[in-house]
């Protein structure tokens, strides 16, 4: 349990890494360059921020029963073998390196229309969240822990693939928005 202990510090460390980049790349922006789509099929700026804050709150029931010692371990949680493959799978599909597009769930689609200016501030405030549950579970043993995705029931991974999960598809959305941000008719 020592690698995993200073690797939810490193986790812990990169979420707040996260929050200060968030707030000052894209803090200073307004309505209208969060909301600006490079194309219709585009994500702009603001939607790849609800995205993270949606996706991330699907996690906010499990983690709440975990800390509050209530998680009641399912089937499909008990099979041997599978989480770790699903964690390792899933975790690598979603590093900021992975050149493979996915679509996101319907669930866990953006706002189509123009979204608030406080996007990027409610993020940022829920990064504190987030931080708040990886510092509850320490002395927990992450990678014995096993949860099942709020996105597919019969997807299974250890709490640390989550907290793994959550880092690695924000870097990813962030690098989007930056992306978007780059453009050459983003507006000034």
């Amino acid at each position: 349990m020592g690698n995993t202990a200073a690797e939810l510090t490193q986790l812990i460390d990169e979420v707040k890494q996260i929050a200060t980049d968030t707030s000052n790349t894209f803090g200073p922006l307004t309505a209208a360059q969060l909301n600006w789509k490079p194309s219709a099929e585009r994500w702009s700026v603001a939607q790849c921020f609800e995205h993270l804050i949606v996706a991330n709150k699907g996690f906010f029931p499990i983690f709440d029963s975990i800390v509050k010692g209530e998680h009641k371990t399912k089937a499909m949680e008990r099979i041997p073998v599978l989480p770790r493959l699903w964690g390792r799978l899933i975790v690598s599909s979603q590093r900021p390196t992975s050149t493979r597009k996915y679509k996101a769930p319907k669930r866990f689609q953006p706002a189509q229309s123009d979204l608030r200016e406080t996007i990027v501030k409610d993020f940022v405030d829920q990064q504190g969240r987030v931080m708040d549950f990886m510092n509850a579970t320490q002395g927990l043993d992450h990678e014995a822990l096993i949860i099942t995705s709020p996105v597919a029931g019969f997807i299974t991974y250890s709490l640390m693939d989550a907290f793994r999960l959550i880092v690695v598809h924000e870097q990813r959305h962030i690098l989007q928005a930056k992306r978007v941000k780059a453009e050459a008719n983003f507006p000034a």
